[in-house]
């Protein structure tokens, strides 16, 4: 071990360790600029800003509610923007952009396309605009020296009745850069056994879907995810906290569930800033990760939405090793976490743990050793 190892990670050690991220929203990650751009190329007149540094603080303010309902308005103005094939690829092109500046060399994106049809485009044409965007995004990355791919997950709202429509969708387009499904939106009042159809054809298409629980809601949420529909991961999940228990004496407890989502190694895709907003924990000491890695479930770091929270994938684990003291090895414990689960083929996540992560994590502490700057994020070693 390294005394690397040992050390906090500084913000620039982040920024460049090579990173995975598996919930992001792309109706979440806008840049304001854009933002102001697209409301005024569209004709849309109701943003509560139109300079691009106060409409970010803006969004960032109305996100710090501790309320997801509230939360969720928000996307109420980045949605009205993109209904158009040439505001998708572009939000869609600056998505990949932005997260591969941030170090991300994989990245799974998610979107409803229902949400983008008032201008009059198809579930199709919407699908294309946003795959042709993340390859343009990814192209623009590399001429920038950096590497990144970027898979989509076609999400479903919860309250809405198109979540098979939507399953069929994300199964048309797997070969063409859609990797998997989702189910958002609030959760007190629609239950995911409430789209059992778009599961169970997904299943029986052997297709991936991941579903948005134990956020706002408790236990019968995870519960229903994975005994009723069968989820291969848990979008948020962080209150699976609530099946733990902690003795004076120290002594930990796991009940039925939460040993099952651990033992079963169900990802966790874990968003601190996020869940501070929305009121699911209450500060980034307290935040339930830092239990659940000690415990060593499948937890992993996202940034749900980087917009909303002012946050990127590497201010997020600063924030981590802050809270908790996490050297370069918990941060690449989280990022092998998040590669061993992301809905890419087998043999694809194991090249870029071996050929991408593990080097470039290397690479960094080598770096601290002898005192070089060390690679940046586009170097042999972490090129994706």
């Amino acid at each position: 071990m390294t005394s690397q190892s040992l050390t906090t990670p500084t913000a620039d050690q982040l920024r460049r360790a090579p990173k995975v991220l598996l919930h992001d929203h792309l109706d979440g990650g806008l840049r304001p600029g854009t933002v102001v751009d697209l409301a005024r190329d569209g004709g849309y007149a109701g943003l509560p800003e139109t300079d691009p540094a106060r409409l970010g603080t803006w969004f960032r303010e109305a996100a710090d509610s501790g309320s997801l309902e509230r939360y969720l308005e928000t996307f109420a103005h980045t949605c009205a923007v993109m209904q158009t094939r040439d505001a998708l690829f572009r939000v869609a092109a600056e998505c990949a952009e932005d997260l591969a500046e941030d170090g991300v060399v994989y990245a799974e994106v998610r979107y409803a396309p229902e949400q983008h049809l008032e201008a009059g485009l198809t579930l199709n044409e919407v699908v294309d605009a946003v795959n042709e965007g993340f390859r343009e995004g990814e192209r623009r990355a590399r001429a920038n020296g950096h590497r990144i791919r970027v898979g989509a997950l076609l999400t479903a709202m919860r309250h809405a009745a198109r979540s098979l429509e939507i399953a069929e969708l994300a199964n048309a387009h797997r070969d063409a850069g859609v990797v998997g499904f989702d189910i958002a939106g609030a959760e007190a009042g629609f239950p995911p056994t409430r789209h059992l159809d778009a599961f169970e054809y997904l299943k029986r298409e052997n297709n991936h879907f991941t579903i948005h629980a134990g956020e706002a809601f408790g236990l019968p949420s995870i519960w229903q995810a994975l005994q009723w529909c069968g989820a291969d991961r848990l979008g948020h999940g962080v209150r699976i906290i609530d099946d733990i228990g902690i003795a004076d004496d120290g002594t930990v407890t796991l009940g039925r569930l939460a040993a099952y989502v651990r033992d079963k190694r169900v990802p966790l895709e874990m968003c601190p800033t996020s869940n501070l907003q929305t009121g699911a924990a209450t500060s980034y000491a307290e935040h339930p990760i830092g239990l659940l890695r000690r415990l060593h479930f499948r937890a992993t770091v996202n940034t749900d939405n980087r917009l909303m929270s002012g946050t990127t994938l590497s201010r997020e684990f600063a924030h981590l090793t802050e809270a908790f003291g996490y050297t370069l090895d918990d941060v690449q414990w989280f990022t092998v976490n998040a590669m061993k689960s992301a809905f890419i083929p087998f043999d694809e996540r194991l090249a870029m743990i071996n050929d991408v992560i593990k080097p470039g994590f290397a690479a960094l502490r080598s770096a601290w050793l002898f005192g070089s700057t060390g690679p940046t994020s586009g170097s042999p070693a972490q090129d994706a």
